[in-house]
């Protein structure tokens, strides 16, 4: 059933535990996540986002419960990916002619994905939409993160439906943020931030500081995935400004796969190395080949700078490795410093690649790296922790 926000706006979404991996199994969600969809009740009513396509039927006969489905006037898509807009089907063959707002992109999507011929009303930047006592006012959001994005503005109520924006995978009872573990949500909202918005940081600043220039009052924030911002909901808006500009803590990340345990015995020396010189610095190490891979990227997101290690494998770099250095490039971090070190038997050609693959994703290369031949000892961990020294002295 839905659950009441203000006097006007219901939340009619999807709260679903289960979920364990989004984008097919590229993005982890340990805590799963919700679709949220809201309806907006004045003298016009308007439906804003529906659920993941899995649970059309179930989020049509809920949405039954609330109201009856030919009072709803009209049908907001901000965005039209498949777990926001995978009701829509199952919603219009109930109320066919319907008018559905969305960008010119939106139309061109949701006819690529459904390949019905609706009512679509196209909008922009600007375009309002009068429901009585309040107005509808359609922002568009271009690549954040998908062509088609738009953010839409509830005034009267103060309140910005952003979509993807400020929002988290994180299943709660609770709505608001004023009810759930805010480390919880801001860990979350961090991890959301850096593996799908992060490649469209640029945007996201100018978008950001361009709703902010218009002085909009400002009661609520809600987006279409995980809790609502109703207790200071600038806070979020705050960090996304820190976030989207090249942001970095004072930390280093080292990143390793090891096959019998060398790599991983580097990695150690060289952080204590780093943590010689540079005491109040936080060092994390993570195992490329154990460790979630957008926890992993959430590390380097949070970093100053990284470094990257596997031992030689058929003359290249680890799997694991290979997967991270991948994402690495497609989420264009920015100001970032990393070095790479492995160990190898009769070839050690590792290092040399990964560093190519760094400076081909725009990553400033503090040095050429250190490699070590079979099981290090005594001296050649010494010469690692040295390396490291030098990595830290050169931040």
């Amino acid at each position: 059933m839905g659950k009441k926000i203000t006097n006007k706006v219901t939340w009619v979404g999807k709260v679903d535990w289960e979920l364990t991996t989004f984008h097919g199994e590229e993005l982890s969600t340990h805590r799963g996540s919700s679709y949220n969809s809201y309806l907006v009740r004045d003298k016009k009513t308007a439906l804003i986002d529906t659920c993941w396509l899995p649970y059309d039927k179930e989020f049509v006969n809920n949405l039954k419960k609330e109201i009856d489905l030919n009072k709803i006037d009209y049908i907001i898509m901000n965005h039209n990916e498949i777990d926001h807009s995978g009701a829509l089907e199952e919603l219009l063959r109930e109320i066919p002619q319907t008018p559905i707002y969305c960008t010119a992109k939106g139309e061109a999507i949701i006819r690529g994905h459904y390949h019905k011929d609706w009512n679509f009303v196209n909008v922009k930047t600007g375009d309002t939409l009068d429901l009585g006592e309040t107005k509808l006012t359609f922002i568009e959001a271009t690549m954040l993160h998908w062509p088609d994005t738009m953010f839409t503005y509830m005034s009267g109520e103060n309140i910005l439906f952003s979509n993807d924006g400020f929002g988290q995978h994180y299943a709660s009872e609770s709505l608001f943020n004023d009810q759930v573990d805010m480390n919880e949500v801001y860990y979350e909202a961090q991890k959301y931030y850096c593996n799908i918005l992060n490649p469209f940081s640029a945007l996201a600043l100018k978008k950001i500081k361009e709703i902010l220039a218009l002085n909009l009052p400002l009661d609520m924030i809600c987006p279409s995935h995980g809790i609502i911002w109703r207790e200071n909901p600038a806070q979020i808006v705050e960090k996304y400004l820190q976030w989207a500009d090249a942001y970095q803590e004072n930390q280093v990340t080292l990143v390793y796969d090891t096959m019998w345990q060398s790599t991983r015995l580097m990695a150690q020396a060289i952080a204590d190395g780093i943590k010689k010189v540079s005491p109040e610095t936080t060092v994390k190490l993570c195992h490329a080949g154990k460790e979630d891979k957008n926890d992993i990227l959430t590390e380097i997101f949070k970093s100053k700078a990284f470094l990257i290690g596997s031992p030689t494998i058929n003359n290249g770099f680890s799997f694991a490795i290979a997967g991270m250095l991948e994402m690495i490039k497609g989420l264009k971090f920015k100001k970032k410093k990393a070095a790479c070190f492995g160990s190898y038997g009769w070839s050690g050609d590792a290092v040399k690649q990964m560093t190519e693959h760094l400076q081909k994703s725009g990553i400033e290369i503090v040095n050429d790296g250190v490699r070590q031949l079979w099981v290090p000892d005594n001296t050649m961990l010494e010469e690692c922790k040295k390396f490291g020294e030098e990595f830290a002295k050169a931040l």
